[in-house]
């Protein structure tokens, strides 16, 4: 069966990258993909990082075209174009912004005029993270250009519903990332990052934008009841977000002395180092719809601590591999304490090799298949 997967692949950097990679992968193993990636995903003015290219990153070795430009109306017909000539028996189009509508919804509906396959939206968000102006048209948009969709969490499966589109829709939990390498030690870690091995290190990974709450973990990081334990906060990302701020709440709460900014984008072969030096991975997300955080985190075997939003409580069991809080400095201090002064890491380390079992690509290969034999238009050719 051919598929063509939509969407940002190697050499763009970010989750949704590292997502379709990992897919393609997946289903290399009995399926005919390719990727229809982007000639330009983000125009520099819209764009608030440094680069929207992973500096060094090994190709994924999958067949692919960039060929989709975001906001030239010329290259999606052009993509449209080539994806019908190429003829395939399905197309799988992520989606996470409304930003992305025009450009989809249009390349979709032109496909659908030669060609009667199925379309799945694979819906990283619905609603964005944070507002956009007329999001809610631009999403129905592409959403009506679809057959049906997949969803990684029941926030998105909600958010969904909410649009009032009914069209087939199945929920796959978000596979666990197995594309950064083997781990490493703590030892060779902690000396490339120049980190003390016996200190406590607490680990803030990805971009930083205002819905992840960063600062909510400065706030908790100040507080007397984890001040006994000798902690060091890693906050590996780059600020997506006004940096000054975070800065000034790290003086004003006087932790200079325990917290490493990298305000750099971690490059893959770096990424192991970041996890195998560190005890626990905090998501203090305030809003959220699933993180591929986690399934990093899952990856490397490390317990995790989330705030209880979106879908992140679905996805980390409470008090079996890690700890679901509220947004609240005592409540996330106090989940902290317990898990170094009783020394939860070793039971939850077990439970997180038997429950990453739950997440595998798989499966979602196994949801999209399944998907596209509810729209009715799934034929397969010889």
């Amino acid at each position: 069966m051919k598929v063509l997967l939509v969407g940002p692949a190697s050499p763009y950097r970010g989750g949704i990258a590292n997502f379709n990679d990992s897919l393609y992968a997946a289903m290399d193993k009995d399926h005919d993909p390719y990727i229809i990636n982007y000639s330009l995903l983000y125009p520099s003015l819209f764009f608030p990082g440094r680069s929207q290219y992973e500096k060094g990153a090994p190709l994924s070795g999958a067949r692919s075209i960039k060929i989709i430009n975001s906001v030239n109306f010329f290259s999606w017909r052009k993509t449209a174009e080539k994806i019908a000539d190429m003829s395939p028996d399905l197309l799988v189009v992520h989606y996470w912004l409304p930003f992305f509508a025009p450009a989809l919804g249009s390349i979709i509906r032109r496909v659908k005029r030669r060609l009667d396959i199925p379309v799945v939206g694979l819906l990283h968000n619905v609603e964005p993270h944070e507002g956009m102006l007329a999001s809610k048209r631009l999403n129905r948009y592409f959403l009506r250009s679809c057959d049906g969709f997949i969803t990684m969490s029941s926030v998105v499966m909600k958010d969904l519903e909410k649009t009032g589109i009914n069209k087939p829709v199945k929920q796959v939990p978000h596979p666990v990332y197995e594309i950064f390498g083997e781990p490493v030690s703590r030892e060779f870690a902690c000396d490339n990052l120049g980190l003390e091995p016996d200190r406590k290190h607490l680990l803030f990974f990805g971009i930083i934008r205002s819905y992840k709450g960063l600062d909510l973990l400065l706030e908790t990081l100040a507080n007397p009841r984890i001040a006994h334990l000798d902690l060091k906060l890693l906050v590996a990302g780059e600020f997506y977000d006004d940096e000054g701020k975070y800065l000034n709440l790290v003086e004003k709460l006087d932790l200079e002395k325990k917290i490493m900014f990298t305000n750099s984008f971690v490059p893959k072969e770096e990424v192991s180092w970041y996890f195998a030096a560190s005890d626990l991975v905090v998501l203090p997300y305030l809003s959220a719809t699933q993180s591929g955080v986690t399934q990093i985190a899952y990856n490397f075997d490390k317990p995790m601590l989330v705030t209880n939003v979106g879908g992140l409580r679905d996805v980390v069991k409470h008090g079996r591999v890690g700890y679901v809080c509220e947004k609240d400095p005592d409540e996330i201090a106090s989940a902290i304490a317990d898990f170094f002064d009783n020394n939860r890491a070793g039971e939850f380390t077990g439970n997180i090799k038997t429950e990453k079992q739950n997440f595998s690509w798989e499966a979602m290969v196994c949801g999209i298949e399944e998907l596209a034999s509810l729209t009715g238009k799934m034929q397969h050719r010889p």
